[in-house]
């Protein structure tokens, strides 16, 4: 029985020996010792360094190029760990020393080799982040965890054990245990700086991987010529991967700007309401689509150059310029329609008002710049519920200070569906005429006749008297008082004045009972005195004796010009006027003129 325990001590006492590392890990320790050995030159150094720093790009490219495998697979180091545990019990009972501290040193370097495997793991599922600055924090984290582990596996010091003497077989492998397991530390403290020395690498390397184009990269990568220029791109945030993908990206986008034209008026044909401004629709949208293709492209070599990752700051502000385009693009179909629309449609008295269609216009490019301005402020970050709850606390404030502004918006509606007054007509109000060039939302602009520009507040109209002269179908009056001498004989002015009625009557360009006119506007349903004061109808025709004046008997002359434009009329008149002194002149009648006559009355003699 003795012997028994004897012989099962002896087995205790020599199971476990060294660690068994993998290949990958058995490099660095072997690297490390070198480099720690007396004899070593700086040159031989730098040649281990250089080594391996080549053994860390080559893991990296395995890992990234085997990632799900290695995510999917178990965490080792699981059996040699329990075991170990088992037999340091047993060790323990035995009160082998040595063996106890071999196999807990063992046991540590499994665990610290497990804590790092685990620490990788977390790292590789990290870097699905959705940005960049997530992966770096997530990094930060895991990192600090595999740290607080590491620390704990070596508050033990084991290094006193290293100088007891003499060297038996089973301290000799405590002894090597114990080293191994401080260059495991030394070893996983150099997978960390190089983990920060490839965040940016790894993070780029996972989104190829995505994009199912690792082997390619890694092809790439491994060149000689691509292994020269690398570092030295790498001082400007470039390396040849990233100018190749930018390169691609232009050629892509360039193509790409073709077939958004093609596929753009293929759809907009397919639309009936689109069809006939199509080309008109192309010739608006050319030049904003080109600045949107060429932001895109901006935006797309950005993130490529940014590590396939996006700044929070860079996408508000190409967010905010696609924005503005697409608000753009809308302003300008809707006023290519509109344009389009308005060309083809005649606007006379029987149609919509000109006037009316451009505040309409102004009104609905208002809201779509609202509605733009409301979709930048929205990728800007700020908050819209805030906004429009805040315009209902400050609307009371806004109508005060705008209410001048709100006056003349409802000056505005007044002058367009009272029907007062169009654009082209000739007014006078409060002392200023002229022609009418365009009716705001806040003024109407008039053309006065000495060629000013007069702006006149819409609200002025809701409480002046407007005079239009143009609001007349027929008739531009003349009136005019003719003098004659009081040595004329009633019998000439009776011919005369009659000559001259019967001259007026009978002229082309005066207006008569018998002169034909057409209606403007259709039939009202309202029932009304006379449509002709509505539309401006006047044919009155009236030559009389009208007065004995100081030094002239005066004939009124009251007509009206079948023409009601000013040119015209000025002709009719002049032309009326020589007619009239050739009639005087038949009938032995002159013009009188102011005169004063003297008379001496004699006195009577005393």
């Amino acid at each position: 029985m003795l012997k028994f325990f004897f012989f099962l001590f002896l087995s205790v006492s020599l199971w476990g020996g060294t660690v068994e590392f993998t290949d990958y890990v058995a490099k660095h320790i072997k690297l490390i010792k070198h480099i720690d050995e007396s004899n070593a030159t700086k040159e031989s150094i730098e040649a281990i360094l250089k080594e391996q720093d080549k053994l860390y790009v080559s893991e990296l490219n395995r890992l990234m190029s085997e990632k799900s495998r290695y995510i999917k697979q178990s965490m080792s180091y699981d059996s040699e760990i329990f075991s170990l545990k088992k037999i340091i019990s047993i060790n323990k009972n035995a009160g082998n020393r040595y063996a106890v501290l071999r196999d807990e040193v063992a046991l540590k370097s499994y665990l610290l080799l497990k804590y790092q495997k685990q620490m990788i793991r977390k790292v590789l599922l990290a870097l699905d982040a959705h940005t960049k600055e997530e992966y770096q924090t997530r990094l930060n984290e895991i990192i600090t965890q595999n740290q607080l582990l590491v620390n704990k596996l070596y508050e033990k010091d084991y290094k006193n054990i290293l100088t007891i003497y003499p060297e038996t077989y089973l301290l000799k492998t405590v002894k090597d245990n114990i080293n191994d397991f401080y260059i495991l530390r030394d070893v996983n403290n150099d997978v960390i700086s190089y983990l920060y020395k490839f965040e940016a690498k790894m993070y780029r390397l996972n989104k190829y991987s995505k994009y199912h184009l690792i082997s390619f990269v890694l092809y790439i990568n491994s060149l000689d010529i691509v292994e020269v220029l690398d570092p030295m791109l790498e001082i400007y945030g470039l390396n040849v991967i990233k100018i190749l993908f930018i390169l691609f990206l232009i050629i892509v986008i360039y193509f790409f700007r073709k077939i958004v034209y093609v596929s753009l008026q293929k759809y907009l044909l397919e639309f009936d309401i689109f069809k006939e401004y199509s080309s008109d629709i192309l010739n608006t949208l050319k030049t904003p689509i080109e600045y949107i293709i060429i932001i895109i492209n901006i935006n797309m070599i950005i993130y490529v150059y940014n590590d396939f990752s996006s700044d929070d700051l860079v996408s508000k502000f190409f967010n905010m310029l696609y924005g503005f385009y697409f608000t753009l693009v809308i302003y300008k179909i809707v006023n290519t329609i509109a344009k389009v629309r308005l060309s083809s449609v005649p606007i006379d008295g029987s149609s919509i008002k000109n006037d009316l269609v451009n505040v309409g216009m102004k009104i609905i490019n208002f809201i779509i710049v609202i509605i733009g301005l409301l979709i930048i402020l929205f990728f800007a970050g700020v908050n819209l519920t805030a906004v429009l709850s805040g315009l209902g606390i400050g609307g009371f404030a806004v109508a005060f200070a705008a209410k001048d502004t709100i006056s003349n918006f409802f000056g505005t509606l007044s002058i367009l569906f009272s029907d007062v007054f169009s654009q082209g007509d000739w007014i006078e109000i409060d002392g200023k005429q002229g022609v009418v060039v365009e009716i705001g939302l806040r003024v109407t602009t008039i053309r006065t006749f000495d060629n000013a520009l007069i702006a006149i507040p819409n609200g002025t109209f809701a409480s002046k008297d407007v005079k239009n002269w143009n609001k007349r179908v027929l008739g531009r009056r003349i009136k005019m008082h003719i003098g004659v001498k009081y040595d004329s004989k009633s019998e000439d002015i009776k011919k005369a004045v009659a000559e001259i009625k019967d001259m007026l009557d009978k002229h082309s360009g005066i207006a008569t009972k018998a002169t034909k006119y057409t209606h403007r506007k259709q039939k009202s349903t309202v029932k009304l005195v006379s449509r002709d004061d509505l539309e401006g109808v006047k044919n009155n025709l009236l030559v009389y004796l009208d007065s004995f004046g100081d030094s002239s008997i005066n004939i009124l002359v009251y007509c009206f010009t079948k023409s009601v434009q000013w040119g015209e009329w000025l002709e009719t008149k002049e032309d009326v006027m020589h007619k009239i002194m050739a009639i005087l002149k038949k009938n032995n009648l002159e013009f009188a003129f102011p005169s004063l006559s003297i008379y001496n009355e004699k006195m009577p003699e005393a």
